[in-house]
């Protein structure tokens, strides 16, 4: 039996699944650290299905992915795509970076899989942008082509923090004082929850209790900390406005997408928060981002699907 097969590839783990039917199937993960070469950690995995032949297969790994050589940022794997390949015995191999994956992803997932923050309806094969906060802040915009989606490439997590009220402006200052520079990524990643905490802390005039941005969350969502429920309010404003402007980059009807490990541990703190307000509030343009809809990715295997939606779009074997 011919299958082919996924991969989800991060700094300390590596998520594969199988494709049957357009169904993600038989998820395995294994650490990283166990394997001293990505071949081998594969290879683990085909071993686990002996009765399974595997043909194809798609790669979403944590780092760029200019070149057929591949080094990973976060932790010893280095390979090269075509040799990979052959080692594997596949017919066809796709390499993309994680985000792309992500990007992907939202092409395909259904209404259980994503939640819908505020009004607006999607424009089916229009533009569609996604950014992810997490460790650092991943930004994709997805346009569509006659041989399908096309992820873009750029480095969007890196561009300019634009602060809109008091709060933003003593956040920036706090960050240019601290680097010299304030950048997106800088407020919307888990570190960036802490130095919106710092710079409010400072700002306000009042002690900062905690240097961990799960205990800053945890204290906003359960009330005991005034500080930190100020904190997470802020993050929720300054993804809007960040989510407003990827929406008016490429005039994005298709949807803009929250993916990342941090917004789903706090859905409906987000519903509740001024997240939709600050995404529509673009002076003249309000009405225009006022129909584009947003999401928050619920899906945990996201990455998984965005990779079996690119290996099904480019791989026509």
């Amino acid at each position: 039996m011919s299958i082919n097969f996924v991969a989800d590839v991060g700094g300390t783990n590596i998520r594969l699944a199988q494709i049957e039917n357009g169904k993600l199937t038989k998820i395995k993960k294994y650490l990283c650290s166990d394997y001293s070469t990505i071949t081998a950690a594969i290879q683990t995995y085909f071993a686990a299905f002996p009765d399974v032949k595997f043909s194809a297969g798609c790669l979403g790994v944590a780092c760029p992915v200019n070149s057929d050589f591949i080094s990973m940022t976060n932790n010893s794997w280095q390979f090269s795509i075509a040799k990979l390949q052959e080692s594997l015995g596949l017919e066809w191999l796709g390499v993309i970076n994680d985000f792309t994956a992500v990007a992907h992803a939202v092409t395909v997932l259904n209404q259980q899989q994503k939640q819908q923050i505020g009004q607006g309806q999607a424009v089916a094969t229009d533009n569609i942008a996604v950014f992810g906060p997490g460790t650092g802040l991943g930004v994709k915009h997805l346009t569509m082509t006659p041989q399908g989606w096309l992820a873009l490439d750029g480095e969007g997590g890196h561009v300019d923090f634009a602060p809109v009220d008091e709060e933003d402006l003593a956040i920036w200052r706090f960050l240019t004082a601290k680097y010299g520079h304030a950048s997106a990524e800088e407020v919307m990643s888990g570190r960036g929850l802490l130095h919106i905490y710092q710079a409010l802390a400072a700002h306000k005039g009042v002690p900062a209790a905690f240097d961990d941005p799960a205990d800053i969350t945890d204290r906003a969502l359960d009330g005991s900390c005034e500080l930190s429920r100020a904190t997470l309010n802020q993050f929720c404003r300054i993804m809007g406005s960040f989510a407003g402007n990827l929406a008016l980059n490429m005039g994005t009807r298709g949807g803009v997408y929250i993916g990342g490990g941090i917004a789903p541990r706090f859905l409906n703190f987000i519903k509740d928060s001024d997240f939709r307000m600050r995404f529509e509030a673009k002076g003249r343009f309000r009405d225009y981002v006022a129909s584009i809809p947003t999401f928050i990715i619920t899906e945990p295997d996201h990455g998984l699907i965005g990779a079996m939606a690119y290996l099904e779009q480019n791989h026509k074997g």
